[in-house]
């Protein structure tokens, strides 16, 4: 599939379009500029259905790091790849699915990218700006620290 549009929150996913994410990714053919957080939403449901989630947690970090690295950005303890943010959402994607297991990849990209959990800042329902943008967090898993009603 050649470069498309970057994917947009709300955006209706198919199919294919999630093929296009995870093969870019996978590969490192993924243009950087559809690297947007839909499309990293995309990855995670498209990965999800490949593998589950305990193999999605394992396989997803080498997958971003070595992206990321490919379009010319950095893994360090500022930028790139976080291991927090990345746990936090592959979780959360996966317990979301489970309303929607009968249905298409594509279809259940659609609904999640339509949900609130597609918002970048979701995870600050769960943790301060603090703990969440720690070095120890970008690093490794780290527990929430708030409550989240």
């Amino acid at each position: 599939m050649k470069d498309q549009e970057p994917i947009r929150a709300g955006a209706v996913i198919t199919d294919e379009m999630v093929d296009h994410i995870f093969n870019g990714v996978t590969l490192r053919t993924l243009p950087r500029a559809e690297w947007t957080h839909p499309a990293h939403l995309v990855f995670a449901t498209a990965l999800l259905d490949r593998v589950g989630l305990a193999g999605a947690e394992e396989a997803t970090p080498a997958y971003i790091r070595a992206y990321n690295e490919s379009v010319g950005g950095v893994n360090d303890d500022s930028q790139g790849y976080h291991h927090t943010i990345t746990l936090f959402f592959l979780r959360h994607i996966d317990a979301y699915f489970r309303d929607f297991a009968q249905e298409g990849v594509g279809a259940r990209a659609t609904h999640l990218l339509a949900s609130p959990l597609s918002a970048p800042d979701y995870p600050l329902r769960y943790y301060s700006k603090d703990r969440l943008f720690s070095i120890e967090a970008r690093r490794g898993w780290v527990d929430p620290d708030r409550e989240n009603d």
